[in-house]
C-alpha cells in the first residue's frame, strides 16, 4: 500500500469529471467503483485498488505479476502496464514522479522533525529541575497529541505541535 501527496484541490475537480473512478477507467481494465474509490486491473497489474482519504491523499494498493523477461511480447504488456501506471499517478496527485517523490521526502521529513521534537522534550523534562508540574503536563498532553497524529499519518500537523512543544519548553 502506497499514499501519495495530491495536489490542493484536484480530487474536488476529478469529482466533477467522474471521480477518481471514472479516471482510473481511462487507464485500466475492469474498473469497479465510484466517485473516490476504485478497484480494477491491467496488464500486469492483477489488482489495483485506490482511494483518496480522509486527509485529501491518494491510496492505492497494487498486486502485480513478474513478467517473464526472456517473452518480448510479455515486456511489451510490462511496459505499457508501467506507462499506464504513471500517467495515472500524474492525473490523479496532480505531480510528476519527481514532484512525487519530492513530497514523499518532505513528508518523512516532517516526521523526523516531529519525533525528535519529542525526543528533546523528554531529555529537557528530565534534566530541568525548574519546570512546573502545569508545564509538564501540558508538555505531555502535546507529545500524547504528537503521537497520535504520526499514528494518524498527519505528520503536518505532528511537526507543527512539535515546534508548539519546543516553544512550551523553550
Amino acid at each position: 500500500m502506497e499514499t501519495f501527496e495530491v495536489k490542493r484541490g484536484l480530487a474536488k475537480k476529478l469529482a466533477s469529471e467522474g471521480g477518481l473512478a471514472g479516471l482510473a477507467s481511462k487507464h485500466f481494465d475492469s474498473v469497479d467503483g465510484q466517485d473516490d474509490a476504485f478497484s480494477g486491473s491491467h496488464g500486469i497489474m492483477n489488482s489495483i485498488t485506490g482511494e483518496y482519504n480522509a486527509l485529501g491523499k491518494l491510496v492505492v494498493d497494487v498486486i502485480q505479476e513478474r513478467p517473464d523477461f526472456d517473452d518480448p511480447d510479455a515486456m511489451a504488456v510490462a511496459m505499457d502496464s508501467r506507462r499506464r501506471w504513471s500517467a495515472f499517478l500524474d492525473e490523479a496527485t496532480g505531480y510528476n514522479s519527481k514532484q512525487r517523490g519530492d513530497k514523499a521526502k518532505e513528508f518523512a521529513k516532517k516526521a523526523s522533525k516531529a519525533k525528535s521534537g519529542i525526543s528533546q522534550a523528554l531529555k529537557f523534562m528530565e534534566m530541568s529541575t525548574t519546570l512546573s508540574d502545569e508545564v509538564r503536563t501540558q508538555a505531555g498532553e502535546y507529545i500524547s497529541t504528537i503521537e497520535a497524529l504520526l499514528d494518524a499519518g498527519d505528520n503536518t500537523k505532528a511537526e507543527s505541535t512539535a515546534k508548539k512543544l519546543s516553544k512550551l519548553l523553550g
